[in-house]
């Protein structure tokens, strides 16, 4: 296992593999490290015994994370092979869980669930939007989650528009539509809930969009099945808006993995032809963004099973404060 120098110790400590070796194409140039065995990838491959001649194939997972930097050290080292972006394929071998993969995952929807337990219990016209964000972390702290997948999303009135809200400080008004999105990593893997509060009354539109949004999930919930292609399953979502003149704001693909990533290959948009197979952990999110009244999004995670699916949670779809 190659890693840089301030996670040698842990690699140790935490995996199971025992020849752990500091890279320097992971060092930075600016820090100093005086302590550790620093070595090249090339040093590395000679001191293990492979030749170098010999090495014709390398796989990359993770290539769109790796800066252009890194790669062109690596492409350096081995200047006569063939980089192959293999990411796709190792999310894809991931994508059917083990039986202790999904004991995780299912503890994980248990964390997110006492998490978005906490929003409910905090919202309230005059409190902030990080206020609400900080009491949801707690709890899923409290609960045992090592972290999140994502920032956790806490926003109202206007600031619930993009697809990406980031929580800030303001205070939540009566008649706020207040939209939360909660993902909880817990050992590595993560869960996703995805919820609006409703403060007072919004508004007979906001109301309108959240029934849609909750048929939507509710038709594509029924639908799942091992063996169908994801796809189909995000159609019957985005009809159901389509047919409500919403379609416009479904802005994204709607279902896709859950793993140790939050939102994992393989993902089951409009191009997508994977099929859903037994044991895949798979989120359902319909969303609906950008629009004058700003966003919503109504999501849930599913075990796909010998029959069907089984929900991984039961937070409640409409929340009124």
């Amino acid at each position: 296992m190659l890693v840089g120098p301030e996670s040698d110790q842990y690699a140790l400590l935490a995996g199971q593999i025992a020849d752990v070796r500091v890279l320097r194409e992971f060092t930075h140039t600016d820090e100093d490290y005086p302590y550790s065995r620093i070595q090249s990838l090339l040093d590395i491959i000679t001191e293990t015994g492979w030749e170098i001649p010999s090495i014709q194939r390398v796989g990359l997972g993770g290539r769109r994370l790796i800066g252009s930097d890194l790669l062109t050290a690596f492409q350096t080292a081995l200047p006569n092979v063939n980089w192959i972006d293999v990411d796709n394929d190792l999310c894809n071998l991931r994508a059917q869980k083990s039986p202790a993969e999904i004991e995780v995952i299912r503890h994980t929807y248990q964390i997110a669930e006492m998490g978005f337990q906490a929003a409910v219990g905090a919202i309230e016209a005059g409190v902030t939007e990080r206020e609400v964000a900080a009491e949801i972390e707690a709890a899923m702290r409290r609960a045992g989650a090592e972290g999140t997948g994502i920032d956790t999303i806490v926003a109202s009135g206007p600031n619930t528009r993009p697809i990406l809200a980031r929580s800030t400080f303001r205070p939540i008004e009566r008649d706020d539509l207040v939209l939360v999105t909660i993902a909880p990593r817990y050992e590595g893997y993560h869960a996703a809930i995805g919820r609006v509060v409703l403060v007072g009354n919004p508004g007979q539109e906001i109301k309108s969009a959240l029934d849609v949004a909750i048929q939507a999930q509710r038709a594509c919930f029924k639908a799942l099945r091992a063996g169908i292609k994801g796809r189909k399953i995000e159609a019957i979502g985005r009809q159901i808006v389509a047919e409500k003149n919403l379609g416009q704001y479904f802005l994204y693909s709607g279902v896709h993995s859950v793993g140790v990533i939050e939102f994992e290959p393989p993902i089951f948009g409009p191009s997508s032809a994977a099929l859903l197979e037994e044991n895949m952990v798979i989120s359902i999110d319909i969303p609906m963004f950008n629009t004058p009244w700003g966003g919503l999004r109504i999501e849930d995670g599913y075990l796909i099973t010998a029959n069907g699916a089984e929900s991984l949670h039961h937070t409640p779809y409409q929340i009124q404060k």
